[in-house]
């Protein structure tokens, strides 16, 4: 058994809660509104998971001190950007070797750091992970099956969160390649709101086939750009996270796509679904490192130009199918049949 503390008040959050608890482990939720946190204690009902009753074992608080003091794990659950301001704020209550792991996605647009990566940077004693996968909030709280993977450069730190979260319906993996499953969970979302548009705009299977496809061949050639694994991107957090995002109901990503393809503003799209989109947050940080490492994400451009320059998307859709000719495959030149060399 193990005292944990979930920083942020969110469904994930309120997910990843009722895992721990049926686990048997102490579990201290933290709000930065004490109205929210003081409802959440009396009530045990999120009003976005208004179907479930959270375990009476939890318990409440908006002091960020009681929350990080004497916490075995600290789970690091707020919406993507609001992370370094709270990190800011956790820096004097944490301790040095305090676990802290990172069950959010997306990509910082001022500095294009991931959320460990400014984790790292706030809570340099800290030791750092990160839990990212196909996982729907609405979906873990049922107590659906699940899986997801816990990545950190410590193995110690990997395994240990692992254990922590494992269940018969919340399967855990490991992997120390942090950078690949982080950026996995936060350039799929992009990819989700041009899946979302897609829909939107009335376009079938067959386009939703090539937006999840080609989107993988994007992530794979950032990510591995940047230094991570194209195994783990073609894993549960990569390929995994980018169809569940691109296909469920549950995808507040592609909601915002669905209304953007129905003609709505960005703005608009984000005030109806109502929670935080990351994609859109992670869109403009995704285009520029694209731009850093050389990279062409032509899904990810489009998707920029809808979101911040008011393109229409249907122009979108036929400007990404009426690109020049090229080769799908991946094959590299030295590998190519002789015929299809350049002679």
């Amino acid at each position: 058994m193990a005292n944990i503390s979930v920083i942020g008040a969110g469904t994930w959050g309120c997910g990843l809660s009722r895992v721990l608890c049926a686990n048997g482990h102490n579990v201290l939720m933290w709000s930065p509104f004490e109205e929210e946190a003081a409802n959440l204690r009396s009530t045990h009902i999120h009003p976005n998971l208004s179907n479930v009753v959270l375990p009476d074992t939890m318990d409440f608080t908006s002091d960020l001190e009681k929350a990080l003091t004497d916490k075995e794990l600290v789970v690091m659950a707020v919406a993507s950007p609001y992370t370094r301001m709270t990190a800011e704020k956790m820096s004097r209550y944490i301790a040095p070797g305090q676990r802290v792991v990172t069950v959010t996605k997306g990509i910082e647009e001022s500095t294009l750091k991931t959320q460990a990566e400014i984790l790292e940077e706030l809570l340099p004693t800290a030791v750092i992970g990160a839990l990212s996968g196909p996982t729907h909030a609405e979906e873990v709280i049922l107590g659906l099956p699940t899986t997801i993977v816990s990545a950190s450069e410590n193995r110690e730190m990997a395994e240990y969160v692992q254990n922590v979260f494992m269940a018969p319906n919340f399967r855990v993996y490991t992997s120390p390649d942090v950078l690949g499953v982080e950026l996995g969970g936060s350039l799929k979302n992009v990819i989700a709101l041009a899946a979302g548009i897609a829909a939107g705009l009335g376009y079938g299977d067959n386009a939703m086939a090539a937006l999840i496809t080609r989107g993988i061949h994007e992530m794979v050639g950032l990510a591995g750009r940047m230094g991570a694994s194209y195994e783990t991107l073609y894993g549960l957090s990569g390929i995994g996270d980018l169809i569940v995002t691109c296909e469920s109901k549950h995808s507040r990503n592609r909601k915002a796509g669905v209304l953007i393809g129905q003609g709505m503003s960005m703005q608009d799209a984000m005030k109806e679904v109502g929670q935080i989109v990351e994609g859109v947050y992670s869109a403009k940080a995704a285009l520029t490192l694209s731009q850093k490492y050389g990279v062409n994400l032509p899904i990810t451009n489009e998707v920029n130009k809808i979101l911040f320059e008011g393109k229409d998307p249907g122009q979108a859709v036929m400007d990404l199918m009426t690109r020049d000719k090229k080769m799908e495959n991946f094959v590299k030149e030295e590998e190519l049949p002789r015929e299809w060399k350049d002679l």
